[in-house]
C-alpha cells in the first residue's frame, strides 16, 4: 500500500522518508494549521530539497488558485491537496496545472456519490477524511465502513485519524470492493510526538507492516 505522511515540517524527517521509500509527504500551506510548513521550512528550503523516492504534497485550504500555484513552484511540488470548500470550478484551474486530489470531510450518513460527483472529471484524485469543524484534518477516527459499497470511481486517498495499531484493519479493508480505488493511506497526528514532528520509528514500522 502506497503510504503519504502528511503535516511534515522537518527536512532531517521528510529525508527519512525518502530512505524509507514512502511515495509521497504531505506540507501544509493552512497558516492556522499548527502543522503550518512556513513556520519551520522557507520556499526555497522545500525547493532545494532533493528526493529520489518521495513526492511532496502541498494542502492548501480556501486560498487562491494564483497562490497556490505560486507555491507549487516556488515550493517544487508534485501534486496539490485541496481541503476547504473549493468549488468543481476552482479544483479544475488548479488540476489543469498540477496534479489536484479534492479532500471530503465525511458523515456517518453523507451521499458520498452525490458529493463527488460534480469533481469526478476535474480533479485526479479524492481524499476522505473525518467530519469536523476544522480543516486540514482532525485526527479523529474516520468510519471507513462509509466508503462500503459506494462507486467512487476514481483513486483516492484514505486519512482520518489512521494509527500505528490500524495495520490490520487496513489489510482487511483494502479486500474491499471499494479499495480497488484505494490509491494510498494517508496519516498524520497518532505518529507524531508534537505537531509536525513525527515519532520516526512508529513511521517506520507502520510502513514495514503495511508492506
Amino acid at each position: 500500500m502506497r503510504i503519504k505522511v502528511c503535516g511534515m515540517t522537518r527536512p532531517e524527517q521528510v529525508m527519512a522518508l525518502d530512505e524509507m521509500e514512502v511515495p509521497f509527504a504531505g506540507f501544509i500551506f493552512y497558516p492556522k494549521s499548527p502543522r503550518y510548513v512556513f513556520k519551520h521550512m522557507s520556499a526555497p528550503d522545500l525547493k532545494k530539497m532533493k528526493l529520489k523516492k518521495t513526492s511532496k504534497v502541498g494542502v492548501f485550504v480556501n486560498t487562491t488558485v494564483d497562490d497556490i500555484l505560486r507555491t507549487v513552484d516556488e515550493c517544487g511540488l508534485y501534486i496539490v491537496q485541496l481541503h476547504g470548500d473549493e468549488t468543481p470550478r476552482f479544483c479544475e484551474q488548479v488540476s489543469n496545472y498540477v496534479t489536484t486530489v479534492k479532500a471530503f470531510r465525511l458523515g456517518e450518513n453523507d451521499p458520498i456519490e452525490w458529493m463527488i460527483k460534480p469533481y469526478i472529471d476535474v480533479v485526479d484524485m479524492f481524499l476522505f477524511d473525518t467530519e469536523g469543524a476544522g480543516y486540514g484534518g482532525t485526527g479523529k477516527k474516520f468510519n471507513w465502513e462509509v466508503l462500503k459499497g459506494k462507486y467512487i470511481n476514481k483513486p483516492f486517498f484514505l486519512s482520518g485519524g489512521i494509527q500505528p495499531e490500524d495495520t490490520d484493519a487496513l489489510k482487511q479493508f483494502a479486500v474491499s470492493d471499494v479499495a480497488k480505488d484505494l490509491f494510498a493511506i494517508d496519516i498524520n497526528s497518532k505518529f507524531e510526538v508534537a505537531p509536525g514532528l513525527k515519532d520516526m520509528d512508529k513511521v517506520k514500522a507502520f510502513v514495514d507492516q503495511l508492506r
